[in-house]
């Protein structure tokens, strides 16, 4: 068991493992993205004391937000004392089925030298020619989507350990100095490409519902459904490369 349980450590950290042909360009970057803040909230007293008593898992920072700006009063002397109050249809938690990585998400870049008249070897080294703003998001319609995608990025970020957003920016003339040979009588091609995190999973639904009775309180939540769902989420700040030596013009 203990030998099995520490492949699987070493399995998830290769699969996250950035590979060499990946940079980090947080500090080339002549855009500066600000960091990606999680959506976390820890739980007040009372709120964990709710989110305790559901029936069901809560996650959702913004119903977590809710929770803790509530204040309920109730004394031991209130025999009798009843009350149901609905908060509403919310995405509660979002359960991870598969995270994996995409280096070469969307392609942002192209910088290329053309050596063909030369006799000798020449260099090219990484520039971003225009602005390039990369994207993810859910790869299906749902309800509630912007507090999915909060659950999500959480979830994806915990699990791969790498610095996602759902936006990123590369600025104009960012550079890498890493040259690359192109040798005499060659053209030489260097892509760059935004890489991405691909989440799959299932979003967990219900009515949440508060309830008092005397001076208890508790969370109930009613109508449960399940939904899968997947999204794409740029890892922020870095930038895959592939480089091609040819004969003739792409």
């Amino acid at each position: 068991m203990a030998e099995g349980t520490k492949d699987q450590k070493e399995d998830k950290s290769d699969k996250f493992k950035i590979p060499s042909s990946v940079l980090d360009i947080s500090k080339d970057n002549t855009y500066p993205n600000p960091t990606q803040d999680l959506p976390y909230l820890q739980p007040s007293k009372l709120a964990q004391e709710l989110i305790d008593s559901a029936n069901v898992e809560i996650e959702n920072p913004d119903l977590i937000r809710i929770l803790n700006e509530s204040a309920i009063s109730t004394t031991p002397l209130a025999v009798g004392y009843r009350a149901t109050i609905f908060l509403g249809q919310w995405p509660l938690s979002y359960e991870s089925s598969e995270t994996s990585t995409n280096w070469e998400y969307q392609k942002i870049n192209t910088n290329y030298f053309d050596n063909r008249g030369a006799t000798s070897p020449n260099k090219i080294y990484y520039k971003q020619e225009m602005q390039k703003q990369v994207r993810g998001g859910l790869t299906a319609e749902i309800e509630s989507a912007e507090e999915v995608k909060k659950m999500m990025l959480i979830e994806a970020a915990k699990r791969s350990n790498l610095p996602l957003s759902f936006k990123t920016i590369i600025g104009g003339g960012t550079k890498k100095e890493q040259m690359y040979n192109v040798p005499a009588k060659k053209l030489g091609y260097l892509y760059a490409y935004a890489p991405a995190v691909n989440e799959k999973g299932k979003v967990t639904y219900g009515e949440v519902y508060l309830v008092l009775k005397g001076s208890k309180k508790r969370i109930v939540v009613k109508n449960v459904t399940h939904q899968g769902i997947g999204a794409w989420i740029p890892i922020q700040d870095h930038i895959s490369f592939g480089y091609l030596v040819t004969d003739t013009p792409r």
